[in-house]
């Protein structure tokens, strides 16, 4: 999907979102569409617009 396909992400959610793991705040990387929880050291992919705030589906921060 190209950036012109791919919904946006709303970053108004980030009010509302926190880490499922931590409850701390998540941050929002556009350029790889991750929302980063910098306590937990994952960061959760943004699929379509969605959030997937599953730790399985999380990429691990070194």
């Amino acid at each position: 999907m190209t950036d012109v396909e791919r919904p946006l992400f709303d970053r108004r959610m980030l009010e509302a979102l926190v880490c499922p793991l931590t409850q701390a705040v998540l941050s929002y990387d556009p350029e790889r569409q991750e929302l980063v929880s910098r306590s937990a050291r994952l960061a959760f992919p943004i699929r379509g617009g969605i959030p997937i705030l599953l730790e399985d589906e999380a990429r691990r921060l070194d």
